[in-house]
């Protein structure tokens, strides 16, 4: 210890005393994010830390600079004898400290902390330069695996400052299996694809790509003789070349028409319109089956129950009128082909009787100006601003001023008792939220936009939709073009789609931004961003994996299969048996895609993940596979007894007297969208032409049986 003292008294000495040397703002609070004092797990904790609690990651600087100098009766700093500094000792481990040693004695962040206490400890001055913007240089790597290399962080400030901060950001990556960064700001090659690097310094994040293109002998030609249909295909490709990472073949017609029916409306299609499809020889048959399916009834339907799930619509939240009033709202909007700008601004700005007005039953599900700040964030911008709400954001540029300045935005609506017993939804002339941090309102602000006046009387929620809506937004329509793409795709530009932060950038930066453009450029119209999508060649891919692309899960290289969703998993087997799904209080009839409520009571729906529409998340929503979902469909009720229902398929086959072919043929077309191999099919009728008739039904049985519980019928391919 006597040792590290002297290190330190050295340092004093050595150190220069300039009270403008050292800023609390700009230099301490940046060693203390940096070295773990303000995290969560430390000081930062809500509760703090063995007596001294300091803002996660420094965001109250005024309030840090009371903890450290002023409670605990100022023990903590020695102005007279800044080496005995507990201040100092503490990270030094030169006391006892439960932390351990945080900092080197002989460390440059040792010498700026002990010339802060030997300048007086000066606190944080209005005048402080602020912080403007980072960069992690350089923005794009292209490595090797097992390669590393230095990453360079540079602070720019409003005084025009630029200062090389790179020993005091702090790093993240968001895909390690492609790429790790040290505490030092080097990075290393984990493994093939690409991956991002954030680093974060005084609240303020910036991003680095990392490429390392995967070992494929690819040529170019490859790349450059690959069918393109519109601008998906062409910044698809791109991304793929620069991985080498070689795009499957186009879908054959049987994968693509079962696919786009399941994407697009949410059934499958009949045996007869497989057929039809597949005889169709004309270049234009795939064209026209993509605009059929855009305008059929069941698109309806299937993009209500979407948007349902995300927009909450749920019976026990919800009086039963209010549930209906808000879902019929939904159909209605889905069915006019409401632009979804316009749809936004209608939920935000929604006004009136709940009965009359459906949007305004959003406002009756958020009944607090932080949830509708929150759930709007999440709905409409695809990202959560939850983390704000305590402090700063520890992994968005999102403050907490900025937080409370967009809840403020809410604070005046309100709902009252209408004559019928319903609600009312209205907007105040008067009223704010305080922000706990400073006592006082925040300006009410959208994230990005101006704010207005505290005393503006007009409401409030107008100027968020204009902000919300505007082409000059950088992520109303990115988050709506990614929801759409993972729908189509099986996985989002940006995964979760729930989570579109700076520090979790898209899979390809430059097809998001095109998508989010064109969507724009259409005037927010949906279905002309689906027809996009749907007659890329990018989404016309097989699923069949290339020797060269089996590892790519992100890129596009192939159409990643995916499992049906519960709901339309249920309204399959349903369709394919002919023996349709009751459901309590519903007629019969009634597709399980088609019901208003996820409260519905089914065994099988929940044992498959359909949502409880608590909170907009699509984690709600799993596609895991349990035990549970195994055992049911290999022994459970629900395909077992539509197998033995009476009138259902196998006895329309039986009482039609079909043949042993007609009977492979059909079960094949509808479940599967395809005819059996020819393997498949010469066993099977050697199957059943050993059968005694008594028994043929029960081998039909087991035939419908075996299609329903494969791989082949339970995922969209």
């Amino acid at each position: 210890m006597r040792w590290a003292y002297a290190v330190i008294l050295l340092l004093i000495v050595a150190g220069t005393t300039r009270a403008d040397d050292v800023s609390f703002r700009n230099t301490v609070q940046p060693i203390l994010a940096k070295f773990g004092c303000s995290a969560g797990a430390c000081h930062g904790a809500a509760a703090g830390k063995n007596g001294l609690k300091l803002s996660l990651r420094g965001y109250d600087d005024e309030g840090d600079y009371r903890a450290i100098t002023r409670a605990a009766q100022g023990r903590r700093i020695d102005l007279a004898d800044p080496a005995k500094s507990l201040f100092v000792l503490k990270p030094l481990n030169l006391v006892p400290h439960k932390g351990g040693e945080r900092i080197k004695p002989d460390s440059p962040e040792c010498r700026l902390l002990l010339d802060w206490v030997a300048q007086g400890a000066p606190g944080p001055k209005a005048d402080d330069p602020r912080i403007v913007r980072i960069e992690l240089l350089p923005k794009q790597v292209v490595m090797k695996p097992g390669a590393e290399r230095p990453l360079q962080v540079k602070a720019y400030f409003s005084d025009g400052r630029v200062e090389d901060v790179t020993r005091w950001a702090k790093y993240t990556s968001a895909d390690t299996s492609v790429a790790t960064i040290g505490e030092d700001g080097r990075v290393k090659a984990a493994g093939y694809g690409e991956g991002a690097i954030t680093a974060w310094y005084l609240s303020t994040i910036a991003a680095a790509t990392v490429t390392a293109p995967f070992d494929n002998a690819v040529p170019p030609e490859t790349f450059a003789s690959a069918p393109r249909r519109n601008f998906i295909d062409g910044l698809v490709l791109e991304k793929l070349a620069s991985l080498n990472l070689p795009p499957s073949p186009r879908s054959t017609d049987e994968e693509l028409v079962r696919r786009a029916f399941l994407d697009t409306i949410g059934i499958l299609p009949t045996a007869a319109e497989v057929r039809a499809f597949l005889d169709d020889h004309s270049e234009a048959k795939r064209d026209r089956l993509i605009d059929a399916l855009l305008e059929r009834p069941e698109f309806i339907d299937y993009w209500c129950y979407k948007w349902s799930d995300l927009l909450l619509v749920s019976n026990p939240r919800l009086k039963p009128p209010s549930m209906w009033a808000y879902s019929n709202w939904i159909r209605q909007q889905v069915a006019l082909n409401t632009h979804w700008d316009d749809l936004a601004r209608q939920v935000v700005t929604a006004t009136g009787n709940t009965l009359e007005n459906g949007a305004g039953n959003f406002y009756l599900l958020n009944d607090d100006p932080t949830k509708v700040s929150e759930t709007v964030s999440v709905t409409f911008l695809g990202m959560s601003i939850n983390c704000a709400k305590c402090h700063n954001h520890p992994m968005e540029k999102w403050t907490n001023d900025q937080y409370f300045g967009m809840a403020n935005l809410f604070a005046r609506v309100h709902a009252k008792s209408a004559a019928n017993g319903h609600q009312v939804i209205f907007s105040a002339t008067e009223g704010d939220l305080v922000q706990p941090l400073s006592g006082k309102p925040r300006p009410p602000q959208p994230l990005d936009g101006k704010p207005l006046p505290l005393d503006w009387k007009g409401d409030r929620r107008a100027a968020l939709a204009d902000w919300l809506v505007s082409r000059d937004n950088p992520y109303f329509s990115r988050a709506i073009v990614n929801r759409v793409w993972a729908n189509f795709m099986g996985v989002g530009l940006v995964e979760s789609v729930d989570d579109m932060r700076k520090t979790n950038p898209a899979s390809n930066e430059k097809l998001l931004d095109a998508l989010a453009a064109y969507l724009a450029d259409q005037r927010f119209d949906l279905k002309s961003l689906m027809r996009t999508i749907l007659q890329s060649e990018t989404y016309q891919r097989s699923s069949q994996k290339l020797e060269g692309n089996a590892a790519d899960r992100r890129f596009y290289s192939h159409y990643y299969p995916k499992r049906l969703i519960a709901e339309v998993m249920l309204d399959a087997v349903s369709q394919v048996t002919a023996a349709p799904t009751p459901f309590k209080d519903y007629a019969p009839g009634t597709r399980a895609m088609q019901l208003p409520d996820t409260k519905v009571d089914s065994y099988f729906l929940k044992t498959f993940g359909r949502p409880d529409r608590m909170i907009t998340c699509e984690c709600e929503r799993t596609s895991l596979p349990s035990m549970a979902q195994a055992l049911h469909i290999s022994n459970g009720d629900t395909v077992n007894q539509k197998l033995q229902a009476k009138g259902n398929r196998i006895d329309q086959l039986l009482a039609e007297k079909a043949g042993d072919d007609q009977i492979v043929e059909d079960a094949y077309l509808s479940a599967l969208s395809r005819h059996p191999t020819a393997d498949e099919k010469s066993k099977l009728l050697a199957a059943l032409a050993e059968v005694k008739p008594e028994s043929k039904r029960e081998v039909i049985e087991d035939l419908y049986w075996g299609i329903l519980s494969s791989n082949g019928f339970l995922f969209n391919h």
